[in-house]
């Protein structure tokens, strides 16, 4: 079925049509109709499955025809939209945005970090739908800025990660302050028993349950590598990496912030300058740090995993696993920020003895066995000589945070 077949609003069909939509994913083909009968739904579909467009479609569409039917002019918070990071917040209104172009419908992205100010001043203009981490939605809304009143759908997106951020509470007394008679859909990447519990209290028990699991978890356009590496030589074969591919665009994924900024740190050391983005980053360093990085001006960026979210950005040709994924599905996550489209993309990860029980957690989830890499005791070896001067002040720099031991019996 074509986007054209679809009960559409003309403006929707052509912005489709202008972004290159033709056909919509799986997620898109079972969501849409049941957004549009105005069903609650509770969908499990992973990054990069196009559940953003899922929900983005039907909810402009919805509010396009109710202004173009009441031949309404102002705008009223019809719609409200939370998203775990800053960054995830902002690609999803870059959604709305481009899916309401030719539309009458406004979205606006609030969130922390940043002086509020500005954001109120939109929020006096009218707007139809708020897109927001719950943290600055709650302060909006609790000082009266943020009308809540009237808003007919709650979508939360990624909504595992926003549990695992600790925003159980703000959800909740967000939620105490939207109507009862809404329609609520709830975007996870993953389903426990406590997210399962969270969805339904904020869903009716007559919703639509849709779960989308890829064939293939991971792209087939990306060749994925291993290298055994103590956790103490790790910065050496980044550097060697980086420093033989200098043309190349990567992204590199480490564990925490700490880690971030020292792995920044020894880089620099070898002269190769780098980027880092993290939770302790201010916003407009984190804005200034996405755009270096998207234009080229920098080709490399150390990230986090929460942080990493919403970023999306073409060309990426190293996705580098610093440190491994604690977290099966986040290597899934990871690695399918390159390899896009029709592009080929590498993932290549560092592996010491402490990680390989994260390592057999993540060819289980991804049913692919990682190639590993043959490194002889020679290349071993020239590969840390590679480093300058003060081999034991890297040591010291890069000494890393014990990993914490997975509990028995539990899989995530």
């Amino acid at each position: 079925m074509k986007f054209d077949e679809y009960r559409l609003s003309k403006e929707v069909k052509r912005n489709l049509f202008e972004m290159g939509f033709r056909r919509p994913t799986d997620i898109q083909f079972k969501c849409i109709p049941h957004i549009q009968r105005g069903e609650d739904v509770l969908a499990i579909a992973q990054t990069g499955t196009g559940k953003t467009a899922a929900f983005a479609i039907p909810i402009i569409d919805k509010i396009q025809q109710i202004k173009y039917k009441s031949n309404e002019k102002g705008s009223v918070v019809r719609v409200v939209v939370m998203a775990p990071t800053r960054e995830l917040a902002q690609q999803i209104t870059k959604v709305f945005n481009q899916i309401g172009v030719h539309t009458k419908v406004k979205a606006l992205c609030i969130y922390g970090g940043v002086e509020q100010d500005h954001q109120i001043n939109k929020l006096l203009e009218g707007m139809d739908i708020i897109v927001s981490t719950p943290g600055r939605m709650f302060d909006l809304a609790s000082q009266g800025y943020l009308k809540l009143n009237k808003v007919e759908i709650l979508v939360l997106d990624e909504a595992d990660h926003m549990l695992d951020l600790g925003f159980a509470k703000d959800i909740s007394d967000l939620v105490d302050k939207i109507p009862g008679r809404r329609q609520t859909l709830f975007f996870s990447a993953t389903i426990n028993p406590t997210i399962k519990k969270q969805a339904y209290q904020m869903v009716g028990s007559g919703a639509i349950r849709i779960q989308v699991s890829p064939k293939d978890p991971v792209s087939k356009n990306v060749d994925h590598q291993m290298v055994f590496v103590e956790m103490d030589d790790k910065r050496f074969f980044l550097q060697r990496l980086l420093q033989e591919n200098s043309d190349k665009k990567f992204l590199v994924f480490v564990r925490t912030k700490v880690r971030a900024e020292r792995v920044k740190k020894a880089m620099e050391r070898a002269d190769i300058d780098t980027l880092t983005i993290h939770g302790d980053k201010e916003q407009d360093d984190r804005e200034t740090a996405l755009l270096a990085f998207r234009t080229g001006a920098c080709r490399i960026m150390i990230a986090t995993d929460v942080t990493a979210r919403g970023i999306d950005i073409d060309g990426i040709d190293f996705v580098v696993n610093y440190d491994l994924p604690d977290v099966a599905e986040n290597y899934v996550h990871r690695v399918g920020r390159t390899g896009r489209g029709r592009a080929k993309g590498k993932a290549v990860s560092f592996c010491a003895k402490e990680e390989k029980e994260y390592l057999s957690a993540i060819e289980e989830y991804t049913t692919v066995p990682i190639k590993r890499a043959m490194v002889t005791k020679g290349e071993y070896s020239e590969t840390v000589d590679l480093a300058d001067d003060g081999k034991d002040d890297w040591k010291s720099l890069m000494k890393q945070e014990p990993v914490k031991k997975k509990k028995k019996g539990k899989k995530k």
